[in-house]
């Protein structure tokens, strides 16, 4: 980039671009090694400082101007864009000495450690300063020697020490560098312009990929207006009403009307991921230039980790380069390959970025992060939006608002999984076992002695709830914590203090491990509001826990999505909408829509067996044959694969015995295990993929409600004809249920319905939907408990089970028989 490109030629058709001056020098000038031991210390600070740049700001004086705005355009007519590069400087003082620009960093290191400026906070000093000075210039005006100084300000977050490091700069000098920074952004903007162009010219000549089903197009229509009324949509969709395609294809059309900048599709399942990628792809398929991006967890794309299947990511070693060479140098080498990729274009996938990943040596996860910042879909997990210790903080940063449109599929899962995000827990165990390390290692003096104050708090604790506690549940509520909250505050920062010393690896590990639950905990604890509870327990290892409960994420969950500009949120389960939108929503303007089924009833049926209860006083052998006698008949109707789901692996195991004392010869039983592995999953479903035609005998997979088989696969045509679904799904009487129970009666809501009937019915409406999954599909579901007869659950059902029938177990045969020989 030339000092030509400076000029101020205006051109009304070139692509305008605006980046941050921190985001454009982080990006540009980042090198070095990925250690999360030190940068992920540095980043809750960055969170913290705002306190901290105000107070030194205000003691600043009278020639001390705080949060300065500035900018700078950079016209460049050959190349089609002008790039505006903004932000705003910390200080700037102007005095007789003249004039500084003042960069304020908080940190938890000894500021007596600095003895150089970091060169990501000196350029952007000096961006702020060239800014300043160029300013200066063009509006006229004296600015006396053609100098000016930087200083950079760190401040100790605990001590609020101070260290200030400061280097002059001509204007000429700053000018120079400004313009090679704008030079190295130069093949970016170029891609932008480029890839902008191509995307907006496929959008506006984009046409809905298929014929409209009945109801899809007034889908479509909603979906659009919700986007351009910066509002929220709950959609209420059938499988087969072709939810993803009537979502995906108005938000990008959003996108072409500049209402929005980004996608993000959101899952809670890979099976869902998979769904919203092959919707992307048939739109590419018919010319759309929408460059897309499927984020996968750490865990299951480092190769550290070797695919680390089901191990919890906050169980993991930090990235460090002293245990993974790739981490080595990594941001040296990442910028050119996240280039490569989106030059030679094509879809974003998981292969695609391991290969890459592989070539270059560099992280595949912090690869498929950055590349995400070029994307216009990013197809991801909900924990990136929602979960505040694994959202996407460069888009999601306390302070910024985005354009962006959030697509949250299968929803309902939402209520649980941010009640999950929002809690967090500690247990006296893990403060001894730190101690414990230290001791041994006669190191962390300052910690040890923070971890003795809270170790004799929760022996306090402890002591006093073995005399409280009903010896029935070892569980209670707890109104006050008294001192801990500051207690963990300290001791988190005597740990800050201490992780920024050299220490033995393993001791590293285990106390930054430590110190990422000590955060989370103390984050609930900050979030903390009549939506949450305090409770302790003695876990079933005989661990202590103290645990800040989120009984109501609706706050937390709009706070996220208030980041945003709309969002859209469907499901096949999201009955009753009452019960979803109080717990995924606090607004009271959001809009509803019931999408219509396109499926043809005359192809399924719905049984309702009244004459058995599944209730806990009434089970027994003779109700546990029963129902076996159920499953029998229906099996036996016709040959096929059919899944049985129950409410629990007990009730499971006592009908499966049932079942087989009836010796039914033509019916082969599969059990799902407790624990399974991904490969055990797989080879159980795998043999409901096996042609049927040459099997002699139905097969019957038993499964529980809200496990994988209840919600994450998709069985089409002969592969699933049948589904049984054993009892209401009521979750189990239990002390957090309770205390869920409790928190809506508080509010005049039905406590037993939010917190048992709902989550119940859900499992439920989930299990059946395993069955019909296409238009071609066909079969039966029966539903096993007198309690379905009832209003207060027939009025919860779909509009697609108003034709649904009673049957007993005597004359359930013949309604099947009548049934299959209509097909």
């Amino acid at each position: 980039m030339t000092e030509s490109l400076s000029g101020k030629k205006e051109e009304t058709d070139l692509a305008k671009i605006t980046i941050s001056v921190r985001n454009l020098v982080e990006f540009l000038l980042r090198s070095g090694d990925i250690d999360r031991r030190v940068q992920t210390i540095d980043m809750d600070a960055m969170a913290m400082g705002r306190s901290i740049h105000r107070k030194i700001q205000s003691r600043g004086g009278a020639g001390y101007q705080a949060e300065v705005s500035l900018r700078d355009t950079t016209v460049c007519p050959e190349d089609g864009y002008s790039l505006t590069v903004e932000g705003r400087a910390d200080g700037i003082i102007e005095d007789k000495k003249g004039v500084t620009i003042d960069e304020i960093k908080g940190t938890y290191r000894d500021v007596r450690d600095f003895t150089e400026p970091v060169p990501v906070h000196l350029a952007q000093a000096k961006c702020y300063a060239y800014m300043y000075l160029k300013k200066r210039t063009e509006e006229g005006k004296e600015t006396g020697p053609d100098r000016i100084t930087v200083q950079l300000t760190y401040v100790n977050m605990e001590t609020e020490q101070i260290r200030r490091l400061k280097q002059e700069f001509c204007f000429e000098e700053l000018k120079s560098w400004y313009l090679d920074l704008l030079s190295q952004y130069r093949r970016w903007a170029v891609y932008t312009v480029s890839h902008g162009k191509a995307r907006q010219k496929s959008i506006q000549e984009m046409k809905f990929p298929y014929p409209y089903r009945e109801g899809q197009k007034r889908l479509v229509a909603a979906v659009y207006r919700t986007i351009e009324e910066k509002k929220k949509l709950f959609i209420q969709a059938p499988t087969g009403s072709g939810k993803t395609i009537a979502t995906v294809f108005p938000a990008v059309k959003a996108v072409g009307q500049g209402l929005s900048s980004r996608i993000f599709y959101l899952t809670s399942r890979t099976i869902t991921r998979t769904v919203a990628e092959e919707c992307f792809q048939t739109l590419a398929d018919r010319g759309l230039e929408f460059r897309t991006i499927t984020l996968t967890s750490k865990s299951k794309i480092c190769p550290m980790l070797q695919g680390g299947a089901g191990r919890d990511e906050e169980m993991m070693p930090p990235c460090n380069p002293d245990q993974c060479l790739r981490a080595s140098g990594h941001f040296d080498r990442v910028n050119d390959t996240v280039y490569r990729l989106l030059s030679e274009g094509g879809p974003l996938d998981r292969e695609r970025i391991l290969k890459a990943a592989e070539e270059d040596q560099v992280c595949p996860f912090e690869l498929s992060l950055d590349l995400a910042d070029w994307a216009d879909g990013i197809i991801c997990d909900y924990n990136y939006v929602f979960d505040p210790t694994a959202k996407l903080q460069r888009f999601f940063a306390a302070q910024t608002h985005g354009d962006y449109i959030f697509l949250i599929d299968e929803a309902h899962n939402l209520v649980d999984r941010g009640r999950d995000m929002y809690s967090a827990d500690l247990f006296r165990e893990e403060f001894l076992a730190v101690k414990r390390s230290l001791k041994a290692h006669h190191d962390g003096a300052l910690v040890q002695q923070s971890l003795k104050e809270c170790l004799a708090y929760l022996l306090d604790e402890k002591k006093n709830f073995l005399q409280k506690a009903e010896k029935s549940t070892y569980y209670r509520k707890v109104d006050d914590l008294g001192r801990f909250p500051l207690l963990l505050s300290n001791l988190s920062v005597r740990i800050e203090e201490f992780l920024e010393e050299q220490h033995s690896p393993e001791l590293t590990e285990e106390v930054l491990g430590f110190y990422f639950r000590l955060q989370e905990f103390c984050s609930a604890l900050d979030r903390f509001s009549d939506k949450y509870v305090t409770t302790e327990r003695i876990a079933e290892d005989g661990r202590f826990q103290i645990r800040a409960a989120c009984l109501d994420p609706s706050a937390d969950l709009q706070a996220c999505m208030d980041k945003g500009r709309a969002a859209i949120l469907f499901s096949a389960t999201f009955l009753p909408l009452k019960y979803y939108g109080s717990l995924l929503s606090t607004k009271q303007d959001d809009y509803a829509v019931y999408a219509s089924s396109v499926f043809d009833p005359s192809k399924r049926k719905i049984l309702i067996g009244r004459d058995v209860s599944t209730r806990y006083q009434d089970r027994g052998p003779e109700t546990f044959r029963k129902i076996a006698a159920y499953i029998r008949q229906v099996t036996a109707a016709k040959k096929g694969n059919y899944m049985v789901f129950f409410s629990s692996y007990r009730m499971m195991e006592e009908v499966a015995d049932a079942f087989e004392d009836m010796k039914a010869d033509k019916v082969r039983i599969l059990r799902q295990q407790s624990g399974m592995t991904e490969k055990d999953r797989e080879d159980f479903l795998w043999q409901f993929q096996e042609d049927p035609s040459g099997r002699q005998e139905s097969l019957a997979g038993f499964c529980v409600m809200g496990s994988f088989f209840g919600e994450g696969i998709d069985l089409r045509g002969e592969s699933l004809i049948g589904v049984i679904v054993v009892g209401t799904g009521i979750p189990q009487v239990g002390a957090e249920r309770e205390l869920l129970k409790e928190y809506f009666d508080r509010r005049d809501m039905d406590g037993f319905f939010y917190s048992y009937t709902c989550p119940g019915l859900a499992k439920v409406l989930q299990a059946a939907g395993r069955l019909i999954r296409t238009e071609e599909d066909w079969g039966v579901i029966v539903l096993i408990d007198e309690r379905f007869t009832r209003y207060s659950y027939r009025v919860m059902f779909p509009r697609e089970w108003a034709d649904a029938e009673y049957v007993t177990v005597d004359n359930i045969a013949s309604r099947l028989e009548q049934f299959w020989k209509t097909l």
